[in-house]
């Protein structure tokens, strides 16, 4: 699999620096003993307060440096990717922040992360430092171990005793809430992929439609392998495991965690998904969002947290790490009533009637049917095939609703026509048609002038579809014939049309619409469809002068 790094020995470190280098100016620092000693913490610290430290083996980002902040952690401890840091690395950590106040060390429950910061602990303490240490074992994958995972859940205790360090408690105390928080969080991972460490040989142990459930957060395997199925479906079994825990009666915060590759789209789908079932039990959401991840694990973990008065106020706190998401209450779906529809130019648009143009938009539509064939085959050499059919569309559409339209109003006509194109005839050219006659009904309504008005269709339509003459498009055909319309000569409108439209023969270039990409030999000598349309609607309407 491929990765973006330099060399492995160093992606740790030259991440740890980039997050550093992306940070405001004087609100993180790391210690002189990088890169051998991987210590990331608070540049404003003055040890006045309880220090809180975490860390662990990288690959988790934002983990756990990214909490470094006010608010939340002090200090992060960051190994090689997935293994622990070692215990002079924490014990630096400690050395380095632990003031009168003391420290709190937020471990997760793996062998590696206790041993190593529990010695530093003893170390620390035997030196005359005040440490105190707790251990997040939030995982239910397994039901019944001895010694569960400590997952994203641990989150929670960095927001909750960051919370209660900042507020100036002491160090038993801050430590108490932790440790209360840690022993009321129950998580669950699912995935559809294991991760893919840089630098190493990638074997995805997933058939194409497996996913696993209650997998950690080194890619160790997961608990089940389940067939791939709709999301609402995966959500349901991991509620249905989680839901034993949670207290009846009691309202929970629960944190939508992505463990680092499914895309924004499906993150929220999945959160419509889990908030459902859970219902009313839900009283902050935290995420979606990649919080603790899992390098590029194409997976998703909820966690969820037993909620008191205290425990609120810690959560929905601000805190200045930008990784943490801030928490939302839960809440229904606001709706507003959407904006009734425009009455329309000239008032609204009831049908009116007037015979000349009754019998020019029958002329016009008429023609366009009988060329639906011709056209399809021009454009078939050209391009998709379809100019044909999609005009006649339009034109079918246009006659079928001939008797409901305003034609008494010629700018409401054009606004009527340009509604009717832009819903009947799909593709480019019916928005294109759509914009010409929406914005020619615009200047029609301020200034009863035709050709001016047509114009300024054309104006609008070149300027959003970026076509212009040369291009070889229905502008070849349709910019000069409304050029010839201004002086008020019907007939040099049509040979102008008709002109341009033979123009597009010689141009063995396009520079818009599909023919863009069709190259030079299979253009020459072949008209531009749209352009013998419009050519072709501008004899009729010379015929009918």
């Amino acid at each position: 699999m491929k990765h973006f790094f330099n060399r492995r020995e160093t992606i740790v470190t030259e991440a740890l620096d980039g997050l550093l280098l992306t940070s405001s100016s004087g609100r993180l620092a790391r210690l002189d003993s990088f890169p051998d000693i991987k210590v990331i913490l608070r540049a404003d610290w003055d040890k006045s307060k309880v220090a809180i430290i975490s860390g662990g083996g990288a690959g988790h980002e934002p983990s756990h440096a990214g909490f470094v902040g006010k608010g939340m952690l002090t200090a992060a401890v960051s190994g090689e990717i997935f293994a622990s840091p070692s215990v002079d690395a924490v014990l630096t950590a400690i050395r380095a922040v632990a003031g009168p106040k003391g420290a709190l060390l937020i471990v997760k429950n793996y062998t590696g992360d206790r041993l190593n910061f529990g010695l530093a602990a003893e170390k620390a303490r035997a030196e005359g430092f005040d440490v105190e240490m707790v251990i997040v074992a939030d995982d239910i994958a397994i039901p019944g171990i001895n010694q569960p995972r400590g997952v994203a859940g641990t989150l929670f205790v960095h927001k909750i005793a960051g919370y209660h360090a900042e507020r100036g408690e002491d160090l038993k105390m801050v430590a108490a809430h932790a440790a209360a928080a840690a022993g009321d969080i129950v998580s669950l991972g699912m995935s559809l992929s294991t991760c893919s460490v840089p630098g190493q040989e990638h074997e995805d142990r997933l058939g194409e439609n497996e996913g696993e459930l209650g997998l950690g957060i080194h890619g160790e395997p997961g608990v089940e392998r389940i067939a791939l199925q709709p999301v609402a479906d995966i959500v349901a079994t991991m509620v249905a495991r989680l839901s034993p825990a949670l207290r009846e009666g009691a309202s929970h915060a629960l944190l939508i965690n992505n463990l680092g590759a499914v895309p924004p789209l499906e993150m929220t789908v999945i959160a419509n998904a889990v908030l459902s079932p859970l219902g009313r039990r839900i009283r902050l959401i935290i995420g979606p969002a990649p919080m603790m991840t899992a390098l590029n694990m194409n997976g998703f973990s909820l966690s969820l947290i037993r909620l008191d008065a205290a425990r609120e106020t810690a959560l929905t706190a601000a805190v200045e790490p930008h990784a943490w998401m801030p928490a939302v209450e839960r809440h229904e779906i606001q709706i507003i009533a959407a904006p009734k529809t425009s009455a329309g130019l000239n008032g609204a648009a009831a049908a009116g009637e007037n015979a000349r143009n009754r019998r020019l938009i029958t002329a016009l539509c008429e023609h366009l049917i009988s060329q639906e064939s011709e056209l399809n085959r021009l454009d078939g050499r050209v391009g998709d095939g379809d100019t044909g059919s999609t005009v006649a569309t339009g034109a079918r559409s246009v006659l079928a609703r001939l008797d409901t339209l305003p034609l008494d109003r010629p700018a409401a006509t054009l606004a009527a026509l340009g509604d009717i194109l832009g819903t009947s005839m799909g593709g480019s050219s019916g928005v294109l048609l759509s914009i010409f006659f929406t914005a020619a009904a615009k200047a029609m309504a301020d200034k009863a002038d035709i050709s001016a008005a047509l114009l300024a269709g054309l104006d609008r339509m070149t300027f959003y579809g970026g076509a212009a003459v040369g291009d070889r498009t229905m502008v070849d055909a349709l910019s000069p014939a409304l050029q010839a319309l201004a002086s008020g000569d019907v007939a040099a409108a049509a040979r102008a049309a008709v002109a341009g439209a033979e123009s597009t023969k010689t141009m063995t270039k396009a520079r818009a619409g599909r023919a863009s990409y069709v190259g030079e030999r299979d253009l020459a000598g072949v008209a531009d469809p749209g352009a013998v349309a419009v050519a072709g609607a501008f004899g009729v309407v010379a015929s009918l002068a």
